[in-house]
């Protein structure tokens, strides 16, 4: 792995943070700690770093304002947020303030590890543009865009999984477990309600009549299916 990959870690817990740090430099990347908001700003600003690990709980500023901070100041690259189990990641989506994805904690180092390698190989091997389209619609889900008739919409971090996911999945019953693995990830404490809520937001996205859906459609007592034939 390129050893001059660097990942910003921004968390105040000094021993999460040295146990952290510590597993991604022995797998060669290169960390920056922050343990508050300024100094995280700062750092990423000035290195900028290909991936900044974000702790949404900060003392004086929370991870919010950082990222929307950096953001406002043209940061493009990924921030993975770190959230613990009991914070509504919810409200977190609801802010749209740039976050590209989160993890929850306590996390398994491995996890971690295998989602930042992940987030690594996708951002050097893949073009911006990928898309995929369907009807008069087309997804982009780098950039958590939804184009319809060329107007943008903006998708959430949650909706973009989904809608992703289905676009792969074309024609194929998905059962509520498995969309819900592939989204919240193995530890999720979510239950289909959570799911189910988002799926109808979708629907209001994408569909025409979301009462009556045409693509997005409901498999009773399974789960959903995403019909579309070209």
């Amino acid at each position: 792995m390129n050893k001059e990959i660097k990942i910003a870690l921004v968390e105040d817990d000094e021993n999460l943070r040295f146990l952290v740090a510590e597993r991604l430099e022995s797998e060669g990347y290169k960390v920056l700690e922050a343990s508050n908001g300024d100094d995280a700003e700062d750092i990423i600003l000035k290195e900028l770093p290909e991936i900044v690990l974000l702790d949404w709980m900060l003392p004086g500023k929370q991870g919010s304002e950082v990222c929307t901070n950096i953001r406002e100041k043209g940061f493009d690259n990924l921030v993975i947020m770190m959230t613990a189990k009991g914070q509504d990641v919810d409200k977190i989506e609801a802010y749209n303030f740039g976050v590209s994805d989160y993890i929850i904690k306590p996390f398994n180092m491995d996890v971690l590890v295998a989602m930042i390698d992940n987030k690594i190989k996708f951002a050097l091997n893949s073009e911006k543009t990928e898309s995929y389209r369907f009807a008069n619609m087309e997804h982009q889900p780098n950039t958590h865009l939804l184009i319809k008739d060329s107007r943008k919409i903006e998708l959430t971090i949650l909706e973009n999984r989904i809608l992703l996911y289905f676009l792969k999945n074309k024609n194929k019953v998905i059962n509520r477990e498995e969309l819900m693995m592939e989204v919240w990830g193995y530890n999720a404490d979510v239950n289909t309600r959570t799911l189910d809520m988002h799926i109808v937001r979708l629907r209001k996205k994408i569909e025409s009549n979301p009462d009556s859906p045409q693509y997005l459609q409901t498999v009773r007592g399974i789960g959903y299916k995403f019909v579309y034939n070209q």
